[in-house]
């Protein structure tokens, strides 16, 4: 992938991974437990085209320190996260020990790091009946998101038996204020039923401006990549509550998410209109012990 980067950290209890952030900028996301956050901004980008925007921790200070509360797991609510500039050493440390993704994109600008409040993530319910999904908006681009330079990021949850990425869609062609070209990563996690691993599917169809052609199963862990092609639908198998984690990025000028329905599926949005929203949305808000 050109423009999109994850890693995802298994991290024992007490365990520490360094990171360096070069040429991208990150996002730490708990996806199960909390962490430690140290940062430090390095003295000369690596980049010379590399522009800083905003406030930014002078590289003679001590590094920042974040602490992440984090959740119990994808389906407990939404998180808090921490913004990793590019040009920066981190440490991620995890006392309790967890699984934490980092969602990054290849950028220009070195934005300051910064603390995402989960409390301020914006939820939305999207689609209606077995096309019910919710959105969690936590670096979504927008006047109203979280600010990155190229970094496009959120969370779906899909109750088991519904559809969701649906009507298949793309963006992977440049058609300004119609279509923005971005490259996409999603990571899943499916929950079990009892000791029944949870499972699920992923669709990618060609598209003009590629050849990516995927029906792949997914189960907990798995990635799926989409350079290019029509993606959806993501379905969860009855019984399993799918999660994917969404990351985005590409070459435009402009941080925006414009996308292009498929000719032959984008009707099913008409469909939806007089259907509830699944009962099942919303998934729990905020967890309890918060």
């Amino acid at each position: 992938m050109e423009w999109t980067r994850l890693m995802v950290l298994d991290l024992e209890p007490g365990e520490a991974y360094t990171h360096a952030s070069g040429e991208c900028e990150w996002i730490v996301l708990p996806l199960s437990g909390g962490c430690r956050i140290r940062c430090r901004a390095l003295p000369n980008p690596a980049s010379p085209a590399c522009e800083a925007r905003g406030p930014e921790q002078s590289p003679g200070d001590g590094p920042e320190v974040f602490q992440l509360q984090g959740r119990s797991g994808v389906f407990g609510g939404t998180t808090d996260f921490v913004y990793l500039p590019r040009d920066a050493d981190a440490e991620v440390t995890s006392a309790s020990g967890g699984r934490f993704a980092l969602a990054g994109a290849r950028c220009e600008t070195r934005l300051p790091a910064r603390y995402g409040p989960a409390a301020d993530v914006p939820v939305e319910l999207r689609g209606a009946g077995r096309c019910s999904r919710q959105v969690n908006n936590f670096a979504a681009a927008g006047p109203d998101g979280f600010d990155c330079d190229r970094l496009i990021a959120v969370e779906v949850l899909t109750p088991g038996g519904n559809w969701s990425s649906y009507p298949p869609h793309k963006h992977d062609e440049h058609h300004p204020g119609e279509e923005s070209r971005l490259e996409e990563i999603y990571y899943f996690e499916i929950a079990p039923h009892g000791d029944t691993p949870g499972l699920g599917y992923q669709r990618v169809s060609p598209s003009p401006a590629g050849k990516t052609d995927i029906l792949t199963e997914v189960r907990t862990g798995d990635a799926v990549l989409i350079p290019d092609g029509w993606h959806g639908p993501s379905m969860a198998a009855p019984g399993h509550d799918m999660y994917y984690l969404n990351v985005m990025a590409g070459p435009g000028a402009t941080r925006e998410w414009l996308i292009r329905d498929h000719p032959d599926h984008g009707w099913i949005r008409g469909s939806w209109d007089g259907q509830d929203v699944d009962p099942r949305l919303p998934f729990s808000r905020t967890e309890d012990h918060r």
